[in-house]
């Protein structure tokens, strides 16, 4: 919502806890406990300037540059109510390294993995995914005011059409077969094979 035009500047950003649990961690998506730590970073939206708002923790794995210089500016003095803890910059930039990592780590969408615990849902379907079994990792669009990310979301198999028609998936369909092929690490290529045949036609 628009400030009034005789309030002060919005600053860049804060450091605050979450003085309810309503708001949403525009980086994971979930829930921002009451009282749990964030960082909100100032952005133009449709009906005026506003706070978008990140987990401190997912802040430090996705949005270092911008937690660097809410640190040096002392963004918690911006809070209505300072936390009285913060945790150092430096451990959040032993956050980010790991984070930065993985991501290196991480295979290009899409591709094909073992699940290892059975506790994931497809994100098509909302059933669990079960221990031990192929699922299928795709691209999906997730749009947080002017910005677009790729994250990746886990299917059955037999869902992966469906997931491939949504408007919001960024794996092109004629694409698939490849992607699968050339980015599946530690799975057999006959198992690859088995599964494009039990997903079936998507283009």
């Amino acid at each position: 919502m628009a400030e009034p035009a005789d309030s002060p500047p919005l600053p860049p950003y804060i450091i605050e806890g979450a003085r309810s649990s309503r708001s949403r961690c525009k980086t994971c998506r979930r829930s921002i406990s009451k009282g749990g730590l964030r960082l909100g970073i100032l952005v133009e939206g449709p009906y005026g300037a506003g706070h978008m708002w990140h987990h401190l923790n997912c802040a430090a794995k996705r949005h270092a540059e911008q937690l660097e210089e809410a640190y040096a500016q002392e963004a918690w003095n911006e809070a209505k109510e300072p936390p009285a803890k913060i945790p150092t910059l430096a451990s959040l930039r032993a956050l980010a390294q790991e984070a930065e990592t993985r991501r290196r780590e991480r295979p290009s969408l899409p591709y094909v993995e073992m699940d290892p615990s059975g506790r994931a849902r497809c994100k098509q379907c909302g059933e669990r995914l079960a221990k031990g079994r192929l699922r299928v990792v795709l691209g999906r669009r997730v749009e947080f005011g002017s910005q677009t990310r790729i994250s990746p979301i886990q299917v059955h198999p037999a869902c992966v059409a469906a997931a491939l028609a949504a408007d919001d998936t960024d794996t092109r369909p004629d694409a698939l077969a490849e992607g699968l092929r050339a980015h599946s690490r530690d799975v057999p290529a006959e198992q690859i094979e088995a599964l494009l045949a039990e997903i079936g036609p998507v283009a």
